[in-house]
């Protein structure tokens, strides 16, 4: 399969160069096919889903659950009640704090996460730790051994890699100690969906999430697994729309999952074009696609650690971790290595990456990321390393 030619964006010049993506962590880019079926829906059957008789509307929900029944497969999970849609990983992470989180944990109880999370796994426990008096313990960067889980653990949030550096947690080993210590557990996948086969029935976490847009699809939309006994005793997140069953001025009963969990109008086009990026997915070599990315983001390293002044955050290839390179220049911020690789053609990012709790364990204040995708080449790299030389030129670093 020609990757590339799918992806039509990646043709054109930016600044007068030819674009490089490299900036696929935050948000990948997308083939033509999600494109299409996004368009598909907005100028062939644009209308609601669930409410409607008409044609239109039965199409749409047709579509719309389609995707439901695709992500299923795709996870391998047990049952289409188990797929709640989102409008991401973060709303995901909040749907769990404010469902699960406020009718079944209480004061003194432990939620863990890992040093290496994102702010979504980090903030909606510490306002939930405000609220209700929970405590958040953090797993120290690269903790080897048994999470010295006590009596009061009731929580383990943690993801499958930092977005930041790339590297990867123990999710198969930390998920069993959770389920031995009799712990819930929640994965974040946002940044393994696009690189790594996901099966909930053998990972085991009770609630998984991911954003469709780190994964070939629309922004705006994403999924929350939850196991169906434990999603079925939750409240729902928000209310109205679909999520009631029945409405009286005295009394509402709610809907069976997963509409409990679906309040309002969905996002309808992206949940759409998600059913066609798992296709897209589905079609893919995905584990010869992810060792070319991983062959790429080696031969970055490679060639950064023959670069003066360049200090790569994980400098050990034997660290498992996504096709993330991260890195600092002496004498020169993130930022302004960023905006010069920019004028190159070259996007990547810079900054915290919204991991400031980690940087801070790492010494740093920012630094700047290449993430891979399917659609690099070797010739992406080369673009990289050969415009650091102008980044050290103009910034006389």
């Amino acid at each position: 399969m020609d990757i590339i030619s799918q992806f039509p964006i990646l043709k054109q010049q930016v600044h007068g160069k030819q674009l490089v993506y490299l900036d696929s962590a935050a948000t990948s880019l997308k083939p033509l096919s999600v494109v299409e079926a996004e368009r598909a829906y907005e100028l062939e059957y644009s209308a609601n889903v669930h409410r409607g008789v008409h044609a239109l509307s039965e199409r749409a929900t047709k579509a719309y659950e389609g995707t439901r029944d695709q992500l299923k497969d795709w996870l391998n999970a047990n049952s289409r009640k188990e797929i709640i849609f989102t409008s991401g990983t973060t709303e995901g992470f909040n749907l769990v704090a404010y469902s699960w989180g406020r009718k079944f944990l209480k004061a003194g109880d432990e939620i863990w996460i890992s040093s290496l999370e994102h702010h979504s796994n980090i903030v909606p426990w510490q306002i939930l730790c405000e609220e209700i008096g929970c405590v958040l313990k953090v797993i120290s960067l690269n903790h080897q051994g048994e999470i010295p889980f006590g009596k009061q653990a009731k929580l383990l949030a943690f993801s499958y890699a930092s977005n930041a550096i790339g590297q990867m947690n123990p999710t198969e080993d930390w998920i069993k100690q959770a389920k031995a210590a009799g712990v819930i557990t929640l994965l974040d996948a946002a940044q393994a969906a696009p690189h790594v086969r996901l099966d909930v029935q053998k990972l085991d976490a009770d609630f998984v999430v991911f954003s469709a847009h780190k994964a070939y699809g629309p922004t705006g939309v994403g999924m929350l697994y939850g196991k169906e006994q434990i999603l079925d005793s939750i409240n729902p997140y928000q209310a109205g729309g679909d999520m009631i069953e029945q409405v009286t001025f005295e009394k509402t009963t709610y809907a069976p999952l997963p509409a409990k969990l679906e309040a309002g109008t969905p996002n309808i086009a992206g949940v759409i074009g998600l059913g066609a990026a798992i296709n897209w997915l589905r079609e893919i070599d995905l584990e010869k696609v992810a060792a070319h990315e991983s062959k790429l983001a080696k031969l970055i390293r490679q060639e950064f650690k023959k670069i003066p002044g360049i200090s790569l955050v994980l400098e050990d290839d034997a660290t498992p971790m996504m096709p993330v390179v991260s890195w600092t220049m002496k004498g020169a911020h993130p930022h302004d290595i960023a905006s010069i690789l920019d004028r190159e053609g070259i996007a990547v990012r810079a900054g915290h990456l919204c991991a400031q709790p980690l940087l801070k364990l790492l010494g740093l204040t920012a630094l700047t990321r290449a993430s891979l995708a399917a659609y690099n080449t070797e010739q992406d790299v080369e673009a990289l390393i050969s415009s650091i030389g102008r980044v050290k030129q103009v910034l006389r670093c």
